[in-house]
């Protein structure tokens, strides 16, 4: 993965990563954003547990907001 060694999270909101990449084994975490859209007005209401996953989540996961 390209942004491992450069980022310890990455976030996005590309749901069908999960299925596509494999994080076990790597030392990068991502995080998925399910939102209507990736406009602010969507987005927004998801920050709050995003700023509370981003204190506890592990290398090697993926966590779906």
């Amino acid at each position: 993965m390209r942004a491992e060694g450069s980022f310890d999270i990455l976030v996005t909101m590309d749901t069908g990563l999960a299925y596509q990449q494999s994080v076990a084994n790597h030392s990068i975490a991502i995080v998925i954003l399910r939102a209507r859209s990736n406009r602010l007005a969507d987005t927004l209401p998801l920050m709050a547990k995003l700023l509370s996953a981003l204190e506890t989540i592990a290398p090697g996961t993926i966590t779906i907001i």
